[in-house]
C-alpha cells in the first residue's frame, strides 16, 4: 500500500466516519479521531462484506451498494461506543 492509498483510506474512512454519525440520532459525545477509526474500520468490513454476497463489483464509478453497507456498518458502529461511551460516563446516584 502507498501513502496516496493510506491518505485515502483515511479520507474515505473520515467520510465514512461522519455519515454514520450523520445517520445515528442524538448527540454522541466521541471525539473525532474514534469517528475515522469507525469509519475507516466500517469502509474495509463493509467492503469485505460487500464482496462476500455478491454486491460489490469493480466499475469505474462510484459503487453504490458498497458504500451503503459501509455507512450502515458505521452508523451501527457510532451506535454502539456511543452507547458505551455513554453507559460509562453516567453516574447513578442512589
Amino acid at each position: 500500500m502507498t501513502v496516496t492509498g493510506i491518505i485515502t483510506a483515511l479520507i474515505v474512512g473520515l467520510v465514512i466516519g461522519a455519515l454514520g454519525r450523520l445517520v445515528v440520532p442524538g448527540r454522541q459525545n466521541m471525539p473525532i479521531w474514534l469517528t475515522m477509526v469507525i469509519g475507516v474500520v466500517a469502509a474495509l468490513l463493509g467492503t469485505v462484506l460487500a464482496r462476500a454476497i455478491g454486491i460489490a463489483t469493480e466499475t469505474n464509478g462510484i459503487d453504490w451498494m458498497e458504500l451503503l453497507v459501509q455507512v450502515v456498518l458505521a452508523a451501527v458502529g457510532v451506535a454502539l461506543v456511543a452507547g458505551f461511551s455513554g453507559r460509562s460516563r453516567t453516574r447513578r446516584t442512589y
